[in-house]
């Protein structure tokens, strides 16, 4: 790769392997320095401003212990296990410097958990939309995860548990047994649906949607992927525009998965997809409503959002480009071809952008 960082200056090269210096809510944000203009400084700040929830954390990993100071090396406080909320304070930043992942939250109760394994999540609840076009309506678990049933109704059979930021098309509203409103759900990859609480899911208006710096010709957009730094670059010609931070390919104990190496094309964009394989007791996966898809090759790598962990800067999938879902979202607007709000994914390769995975 040279020892060249594109468009990137030394000094916020040095900033983004800062691993939390500027204070990041989460390790897979893009740094604001490289917001596109037209979508705000792209930080979420903390803690809460006073028009939104406060912010908490869904423990990610089977089990987390807290430790009394933001450091592995720090006594253990407290255990937690799968799902549980926990209500976070504020960051904090590990004093190793060799760290790839030096950000911890400090809980409001006290104890420092590893970022990596707490997805952020807020408890945001919505009225219920009661008119779904044929075509539906895309929307996102704006809840730290709720569970979707066979029926409307919660004494039915769960099916899954959808989380934070996951994405779903909603086909359908119809009341449950007390009259609250339900939301029917496809399920992409079986073909078949299931029904959650509408207020847990939030519908994206159309404007949220919309293209970012679509002015730009399409041959002047390009990502690229460092897998060496592990991040994304977003290119305007010469210029980053974005950068975030990823986990790619790496070796897991049933294999090895590798993030190719070439040059490839945002071919096919999808703002939601199940995506499921082998057996989940042995490295396999079964993930519905994975956020903001942007397939490279046919046999299924690409850039998406990630909510199953949040421990980015390190190899740790099965060969796809694992982002934050915020990062994802942003690629994915940006990125061509543009899909419009109402349709499902889109496949074309006359105005793909490129993208260059390097060493």
């Amino acid at each position: 790769m040279g020892n060249s960082n594109g468009g990137l200056s030394r000094r916020d090269f040095l900033k983004l392997s800062g691993l939390g210096l500027m204070g990041l809510l989460t390790p897979g944000q893009p740094l604001s320095f490289f917001s596109d203009p037209s979508t705000g400084s792209g930080q979420r700040p903390l803690p809460a401003s006073a028009s939104e929830p406060h912010l908490q954390g869904r423990i990610a990993a089977s089990t987390l212990w807290a430790h009394d100071a933001p450091s592995s090396k720090g006594k253990r406080v407290k255990l937690y296990w799968r799902d549980l909320i926990v209500d976070i304070d504020h960051t904090a930043i590990d004093e190793d410097v060799s760290a790839y992942n030096r950000v911890w939250y400090k809980l409001v109760d006290g104890g420092y958990l590893y970022s990596g394994w707490v997805q952020p999540v807020r408890t945001i609840l919505n009225e219920t939309v009661k008119t779904i076009p044929q075509e539906g309506l895309l929307g996102e678990v704006s809840v730290p995860f709720t569970d979707a049933y066979e029926s409307p109704d919660a004494a039915s059979k769960v099916v899954y548990r959808l989380y934070y930021e996951t994405t779903h098309w909603a086909l359908g509203s119809v009341p449950g047994p007390d009259g609250s409103g339900w939301y029917r759900l496809l399920d992409d990859k079986y073909e078949q649906f299931y029904f959650v609480p509408a207020r847990h899911i939030r519908i994206f208006p159309r404007e949220e949607l919309e293209p970012i710096s679509p002015s730009v010709p399409p041959r002047e957009k390009r990502i690229e992927i460092r897998l060496r730094e592990q991040l994304v670059l977003a290119y305007e010609a010469k210029r980053v525009v974005f950068a975030a931070r990823a986990a790619t390919g790496a070796v897991l104990q049933v294999g090895t998965y590798t993030t190719p190496v070439g040059t490839f094309e945002t071919y096919h964009k999808r703002p939601s997809r199940h995506m499921a394989a082998g057996d989940i007791t042995a490295s396999g996966f079964d993930l519905p409503g994975v956020p903001w898809v942007m397939y490279i090759k046919d046999n299924g790598i690409s850039l998406h959002g990630t909510y199953w962990h949040n421990d980015f800067g390190h190899p740790r999938s099965h060969g796809c480009v694992n982002l934050s879902p915020f990062a994802a979202k942003w690629l994915y607007r940006w990125s061509m071809p543009s899909v419009l709000p109402e349709k499902q994914y889109k496949l074309e390769y006359a105005n793909a952008t490129r993208v260059d995975v390097v060493d």
